[in-house]
């Protein structure tokens, strides 16, 4: 039976700060009997059919494309793939015209810009559900893979704890937005300078606080990493900081996770990278390993973007047994 208490039909996905703990728990849920019906028990779920989505990408993505357009289709749905040829936020047509533009047409959005004002302002106009396929500030649909593959692995996720060693992004910041209210303790290493926003920070500690979980960050990628059951990286350098690399690349020397960070993590440790990965941010025999889980959180974005725009635009209930996190 679904927890009946927890209905996201409607919804937005902007950003996990303001889904409630249930909320999460309830999309990974979803996202775990897709995954078991579909691909385990060959089972066809129409669920969407009929229904159509719009996907704005300002910003080009294999995982975050390929997993809604196929997550969208095998589910019965029309994913429609826009970019910045296509589609110009608010430069030939204002954002709010846009945004009932679509709202006309399709029945839910998904766009991956660089502002997440921009998102927002989408949000405000539109009268279908928006979701956020990355912005500057959040990257909610990445990390609801990264818990999915987490529970999956360890079978739980209170009482684990991540350890981020990398730049305070947009990544890390919808870590920071969800983690304590999965139990998830939280160790984060950045270079001085390459920390997350003052505001980010100031909401993860109140929900550190709320759900007793810990929270602590430091310059020492090491110290960061002792005891941890997962170490998390991504890119040093995002679309659009190209010509910052050379410096970055200075400023992040140490950073690099190899066996050697793993010592002192915790014996079960595993690793996770949003991808793609290059070898400076973590070395081949540690991306390469059995301890690298990388190639099924990827495919997980596929189930994770489908349990969104499941919960958000259907009425489905879940038949797998919800899991205990």
């Amino acid at each position: 039976m679904t927890d009946r208490h927890t209905q996201l039909k409607g919804r937005n996905l902007l950003t996990l700060k303001n889904y409630k703990a249930e909320e999460i728990k309830y999309l990974l849920w979803i996202a775990a009997d897709l995954k078991h019906r579909i691909k385990h028990n060959g089972e066809y779920l129409p669920l969407l059919q009929g229904k159509s989505l719009a996907m704005i990408f300002e910003k080009r993505s294999t995982r975050t494309r390929l997993s809604t357009e196929t997550g969208f289709a095998l589910l019965g749905g029309h994913p429609c793939f826009m970019t910045k040829q296509d589609i110009h936020l608010g430069v030939n047509e204002s954002l709010k015209d846009t945004a009932r533009v679509l709202s006309g047409m399709t029945d839910a959005v998904l766009a991956r810009v660089y502002h997440q004002a921009d998102l927002d302002l989408l949000a405000k106009e539109a009268s279908v559900p928006i979701v956020n396929g990355l912005s500057d500030l959040y990257h909610p649909i990445q990390i609801l893979a990264d818990y999915l593959t987490l529970q999956e692995y360890f079978g739980h996720l209170k009482g684990l704890t991540i350890s981020w060693i990398g730049d305070g992004n947009n990544v890390l910041n919808s870590i920071m937005m969800s983690a304590a209210k999965l139990g998830i303790n939280l160790h984060i290493a950045t270079p001085k300078g390459y920390e997350p926003d003052s505001s980010i920070i100031s909401s993860a500690e109140q929900f550190s606080k709320e759900f007793g979980t810990q929270l602590f960050m430091t310059n020492d990628p090491l110290e960061a990493a002792v005891g941890a059951n997962v170490l998390v990286t991504d890119t040093w350098v995002s679309m659009g900081q190209e010509e910052e690399k050379k410096k970055r690349l200075m400023d992040f020397k140490g950073y690099q996770i190899t066996m050697q960070t793993g010592k002192v993590a915790s014996t079960d440790w595993i690793f996770l990278h949003c991808l793609p990965r290059k070898p400076e941010e973590v070395d081949d025999e540690v991306f390469y390993s059995p301890k690298s889980l990388v190639f099924q959180e990827a495919e997980n974005r596929k189930w994770t973007i489908a349990a969104v725009m499941v919960s958000l635009l259907t009425d489905y209930t879940a038949q797998l047994a919800k899991p205990s996190f």
